[in-house]
Parts: C-alpha cells; structure tokens; sequence
C-alpha cells in the first residue's frame, strides 16, 4: 500500500490545498488483471411475423436495458464518486501538462507525458464512465484548447479548478519547480488512485472509503492498476530531469513516503 508522508517544503503549499487527495497509454504491463441482435404470401402469416418481429423488438429493447441497469448496479457510490473524481483529476494532469509545455518549450517531457500518456488516460476514465452509464463531469474535455484549465463536474470541478491555477502559478516560477509540479502530480496521482483522496471522505456523502484498495469490481481494478503503472513511470521521467540539475540521488518525496518513491525509482 501507498503511504502518505508529510510534504516536502519545496511543494508543502500545494500539496497542503490538496489536502492530500491524489497516467502511459502502453506505458508498462498492468498490476492487476487488465481490464467490455420471407414474407409469406397470406395476410395471417404477415401479421404474425410483424407480431414476431416487434416482440423480438421489444426483448431486446428490455435485454439492453436490464443489462445497462445491471451494469451500472455494478458500482456502488464510492465507487461512482471515485471514478468521477479520476476522470477529472487525469483531466488535470494533462491540462496542467500543456500549460507548462507552452511556459518551458525546451522541457519536453511535458509534451511527451500531457500529449501522450496523460491524453490516453483521461479517455480511459470517460470510456469507464460510459461503462457504467455515469454521466461525464467534463464531456468536453478534447476540445482543445478551449477545455485546458475548465472544469465543469458538479461534484469536484470547483476543487480542481483551484488545483490547476495553484500548480500553474507555481509551475510558472521556474522550469525546476515545473518539474517538481510535475512529480508532485504524479505522486498524488498514485495516491489518489489508491487510497480514498481526502476530498472525497470530508465531503457530506457518507463515504469513508473508495479507490484501488476498496474496490472489488474487476474492470475499475484493471483500469486503475494500467493508471497506477503509468505515473510510476512518469515520476521517474520527472525525477530524472529534477535530479539533472539538483544532483543525482536528491530528489525528496513530496506526497508519498521516502521509501515508496525510492521503491519506484529502483534505489
């Protein structure tokens, strides 16, 4: 399990306003098990293959709908908040990304990761949202660039749209503390996917738990796990361009323990 650490004091100011809450399309293999109907010459027969046909019809109009029902039944409502809260904070990271791509054109990584992985895995939470016949807190979130930056949902698009002017202030600073953005989302981001982020449990709504640990539906479990896989790798991007100008070996932990992010970068 992921353990949340006291901020280091370089990002304390924005991970204290995400209160701890918490990407690589094809980035490495999943933790857990990836996870989706002749006419007859008589006026009788006619009217009976009508009859046939519209009750097939109508079965299947049923069949589809018994099995969207159950699909969504699937989910309980941490697990609906929970996925909400995903798609938007993924949403996050890339738009975040492509603000800092356009501010520090010579750091790369920023297109390569936002353009790329963060791209991919904020489609991955709306096709989850689809699965479950949960309405998309963003639904225009690929209309770019009007979307960068716009956070609709009526649950938490009011908190992220803090979060992304909070990080793209200090992002602003300098392309260091660009990158140490950088890092800071993708260990939130880990955090996030895998404990309750603190937003979800303080808000009214009876939830006291959710996230990769909770959940026990297989297709959140895949989906998650692919995430998880993705902001490993992108933590280890980040921290090797921190580290080409701090020093090798100095990077310290922002939102997860020193040990856990030691373990992810292979130390």
């Amino acid at each position: 399990m992921i353990n949340v650490k006291k901020i280091s004091s370089i990002s304390m100011a924005i991970s204290f306003a995400f209160g701890l809450s918490a990407c690589n399309a094809g980035d490495s293999s999943s933790t857990g098990s990836l996870n989706t109907e002749s006419t007859d010459s008589s006026l009788v027969s006619n009217l009976t293959a009508v009859e046939v046909i519209e009750v097939s019809e109508e079965s299947s109009n049923e069949s589809e709908e018994e099995s969207s029902s159950s699909n969504e039944s699937q989910l309980d409502k941490a697990e609906q908040h929970h996925l909400i809260f995903m798609r938007e904070e993924e949403k996050l990271a890339r738009d975040v990304y492509a603000s800092l791509a356009g501010m520090w054109p010579d750091a790369s990584v920023f297109v390569n990761i936002g353009e790329g992985s963060e791209q991919t895995h904020a489609d991955i939470m709306r096709d989850k949202l689809e699965e479950f016949n949960i309405e998309d807190p963003n639904p225009e979130t690929n209309n770019l660039p009007s979307s960068i930056g716009v956070f609709t949902g009526e649950l938490y698009g009011s908190y992220f749209a803090e979060k992304y002017q909070l990080l793209i202030n200090q992002g602003s600073q300098s392309e260091l503390d660009a990158l140490y953005v950088g890092a800071l989302i993708e260990e939130l981001d880990m955090h996030d996917i895998v404990e309750c982020p603190e937003i979800i449990e303080d808000t009214d709504n009876g939830i006291s738990d959710c996230g990769l640990n909770y959940t026990d539906e297989p297709s959140l479990i895949n989906a998650y796990s692919s995430l998880l896989d993705g902001s490993k790798s992108h933590l280890k991007a980040y921290v090797g361009r921190i580290e080409s100008i701090v020093g090798e070996g100095n990077y310290e932990a922002q939102i997860l323990s020193q040990d856990d992010v030691n373990e992810i970068l292979g130390r």
